[in-house]
This record gives structure tokens, C-alpha cells and sequence, in this order.
């Protein structure tokens, strides 16, 4: 996804360049969620909860998510990198809910997103890469790059 750096949206068998997801040095977290288990927004907060290891006052509500994801803090490290598998069957059915997770992900993504520096771009201390089937990435691609119209930066 050309829009913004730290999201990418692959095919299944595609891959993200190795430069574009890890620092040169630092230490990075990856976290790899499975969207055919996230079938429901329980099971969307236990998939995060588990893979990013989401502190014990999580509050298992969008608002709580979200503010986990612009945080990261309780994780030791520099860099994140999330890997949601099967993207494009999170949420099957709930446009609502899937909008909910998807704004919110990109208002995390900008809070922790590349920055311009003298010497060049730096690598976000969040990157995330979504993939789909073949045929869904460029659905989503324009599903999320309308969401990331209607998301403010803050």
C-alpha cells in the first residue's frame, strides 16, 4: 500500500522486503495474528491480547485496543512489527466492527510512522503487514486507504 510506508497489504505467498518491516539495529517485537480466528470482536481482543502480550489492565473494548496499539510500551522494544494473516477474513459479515479495528489501526500506525529525518527516512516503531487472497488485496487496499481518509492524525 503505497499511501503510507508502515502498512502493507500482500497476497498470501507475498512478501515485504526485509528493509521496509526491520531497523538496522534494535531490538523488534513481532507479533503474527490469525484472521480466521478473529471471527468476532472477542476473539479479535484475544488474538491481540495473546499475540502482543497486551498488559493485564486491558480492557477488552475498542477504546481499550486502541490505546494499547498507540501505546506499546509495556513491550521492550524498539521496533513492532504485526503480521494479521488472513486479513480479509477478520470480522466476516460486520462492516461496522471491521471499520472500528481498521481506523483504529491506522491511528496507531500514524502515531508510531516513519519519520523524515537529514540523513533520510527513518523505519516507525510500528509496521504493519496484512495478508489476503489474491483477489482481496486490492479490495482491501482500497478499503483501508478510504478509512485512512476519514482518520485523523492524532
Amino acid at each position: 500500500m503505497h499511501t503510507v510506508p508502515w502498512l502493507h497489504v500482500v497476497p498470501e505467498s507475498g512478501a515485504v522486503p526485509v528493509e521496509l518491516l526491520l531497523p538496522a539495529t534494535g531490538k523488534t517485537y513481532v507479533a503474527r495474528l490469525d484472521g480466521r480466528e478473529m471471527r468476532d470482536t472477542d476473539a479479535v481482543f484475544q488474538q491481540f491480547y495473546d499475540g502482543l502480550r497486551l498488559p493485564d489492565y486491558f480492557g477488552w473494548n475498542w477504546n481499550a485496543l486502541h490505546d494499547c496499539l498507540r501505546d506499546l510500551n509495556w513491550l521492550s522494544a524498539d521496533h513492532h512489527v504485526l503480521i494479521i494473516e488472513a486479513a480479509d477474513e477478520m470480522l466476516p459479515g460486520d462492516i461496522s466492527e471491521q471499520r472500528t479495528f481498521f481506523k483504529g489501526l491506522l491511528r496507531a500506525g500514524r502515531r508510531w510512522s516513519y519519520t523524515q529525518k537529514p540523513e533520510g527516512i527513518e523505519l516507525g516503531r510500528l509496521v504493519v503487514v496484512m495478508s489476503c487472497a489474491a483477489a482481496s488485496v486490492a479490495p482491501l487496499k482500497e478499503q483501508l486507504r478510504s478509512y485512512l481518509k476519514e482518520t485523523p492524525s492524532s
